[in-house]
């Protein structure tokens, strides 16, 4: 029976894939107001504005391959049992191939119900015909299957996290808990350590110094070398 790897992934996994971080100097919120684009407030107040900037990053990042690292942690599903928990809202650990992927902050590729956001039945994949040249510029005013205006599905700030309970069971099952490029900072995501059992060995993969608790041994590099790395210690 294979060994239960877990790995959290945050926005220092997309890094070497040319995918800017949220919060770091030079990041995502330094030009657009968190506020404005990642609050259900922000939403409400301009639904345009929010819809325009993720048709941006869509575009943007259309043609972003995966990193060696989101490749690597896809060929350890040889060998072990491998579920992903992203914060990312990217889709590169499926486009490298990784089968089991968590994501806790929504998916940047799917539009949903502004009414109902965590029903499936009116979620809508990306690239959808008639949205743009490319299939990914929804239309202002474009509406749901529950005749609501569309939305991204993006778990905005002060949302609840629908899958946090799954990933939660996830990580309670691990053998072997991975963390790449996160702060650790970005709650609940980071008390998911809390439920990792005693014992197991736990490693944090970030190029930055980081407080990193006794049980946890930081690897300071980036996501690929730093997944190397690991793939040799266990």
């Amino acid at each position: 029976m294979k060994k239960k790897l877990v790995v959290l992934t945050g926005a220092g996994m997309s890094v070497e894939s040319g995918l800017s971080t949220f919060r770091d100097a030079g990041g995502l919120w330094d030009n657009y107001p968190v506020e404005r684009v990642a609050t259900h407030e922000g939403w409400e107040a301009d639904p345009n504005y929010v819809n325009d900037f993720y048709n941006m990053l869509r575009v943007k990042y259309k043609d972003v391959q995966p990193c060696e690292g989101h490749k690597l942690l896809a060929e350890m599903e040889k060998d072990y049992d491998v579920t992903i928990v992203t914060q990312n809202v990217d889709a590169l650990h499926e486009a490298a191939g990784s089968t089991k992927v968590i994501h806790l902050h929504g998916e940047m590729m799917k539009m949903c119900s502004s009414r109902d956001v965590d029903n499936p039945r009116y979620h809508i994949s990306l690239p959808h015909e008639g949205f743009g040249e490319t299939g990914l510029e929804v239309p202002h005013g474009e509406k749901a299957g529950d005749g609501s205006l569309l939305r991204p599905y993006i778990v905005f700030f002060g949302e609840n996290v629908p899958n946090m309970y799954d990933a939660a069971q996830v990580a309670q099952q691990a053998d072997i808990f991975i963390i790449i490029g996160t702060s650790l900072n970005v709650y609940p995501a980071a008390g998911l350590v809390q439920y990792v059992k005693p014992g197991i060995p736990i490693y944090l993969i970030d190029p930055k110094p980081v407080a990193a608790k006794a049980n946890v041994t930081h690897l300071q590099c980036g996501a690929s070398e730093g997944v190397r790395k690991v793939m040799e210690k266990i």
